[in-house]
């Protein structure tokens, strides 16, 4: 049997973090293939229930990336995402999940590299804790 492999959903802030996926892509700079990358308008617009969602859909890890602070293209969006992240994790820890299954980062536009090291650090942290249990992620 092969080492597991876990499942990512990245919600990926158009302005900053999608780009620097796209960075990441255009350097030819490996990263797991077992990410999935969801454009969103802002992190901050990605509500805890999208992250509960995307666990009980199958997820074994989300990622949340946006612009770095004070560099929001929409003023104060990371900042809520930021909020929200704090929200995020009060819930896991309410329906028994590992914390750290759940990440925030900040990745702007050109950095491929520092997109691709995120991507690859929380699939080693969701290798190790193995497979999301999911009979209590019901969102």
């Amino acid at each position: 049997m092969g080492q597991f492999e876990p499942l990512i959903i990245g919600f990926l802030c158009d302005s900053c973090s999608y780009a620097g996926a796209d960075r990441a892509g255009a350097d030819r700079l490996p990263y797991p293939v077992n990410f999935r990358a969801v454009r969103v308008r802002c992190s901050g617009s990605v509500e805890p229930a999208f992250v509960l969602q995307a666990l009980a859909a199958g997820a074994d890890g989300v990622l949340i990336a946006g612009c770095h602070p004070g560099g929001c293209h929409w003023g104060t969006g990371n900042l809520d995402a930021l909020r929200r992240h704090h929200l995020v994790l009060a819930l896991l820890d309410d329906f028994g999940i590992e914390r750290e299954r759940v990440r925030l980062a900040w990745i702007g536009a050109s950095e491929g590299r520092l997109f691709a090291r995120t991507v690859l650090d929380l699939t080693r942290r969701i290798r190790a804790l193995g497979p999301l249990a999911r009979a209590g992620v019901d969102a």
